[in-house]
């Protein structure tokens, strides 16, 4: 890791090195004991902090976006598959059932579109006519 030049002159970049260097296919730092223990011991105030600025109006865009990713990371059910079968309810869009939720009617891998309303037919959404 270059840093003699480097804009961020910090102790923190010798931790990075060290993580990668102990483990060359570290796929994230969160999955590093130094950083995972760091979140770990901080994410408590992380998020007061986030949430005061939200109850007060205060603006904490860095703070709030990294926690956000924070969250998704280490999330295994995101709200993604909540907008893809909306968009197939509003736009016939289609969507993958999930390992869990697979059944004969709907099975797991394949990509469908289900009736939502009970009312018309199967739709595509490939095209539209303005």
């Amino acid at each position: 890791m270059w840093r003699g030049g480097c804009i961020i002159r910090s102790v923190f970049l010798k931790d990075i090195t060290k993580a990668y260097r102990s483990n060359p296919d570290l796929e994230n730092l969160l999955f590093d004991d130094f950083f995972r223990d760091a979140i770990d011991k901080a994410q408590a105030g992380w998020r007061d902090v986030v949430a005061f600025g939200a109850q007060n109006g205060i603006p904490t865009p860095a703070f709030s976006t990294a926690l956000s990713f924070f969250d998704g990371f280490r999330t295994e059910d995101l709200p993604a598959n909540m907008l893809q079968a909306q968009r197939d309810y509003f736009g016939a869009h289609t969507f993958r059932i999930k390992p869990k939720c697979a059944n004969e009617k709907y099975p797991e891998g394949k990509d469908i579109h289900v009736n939502w309303t009970g009312r018309g037919g199967n739709v595509s959404a490939s095209t539209y006519t303005a």
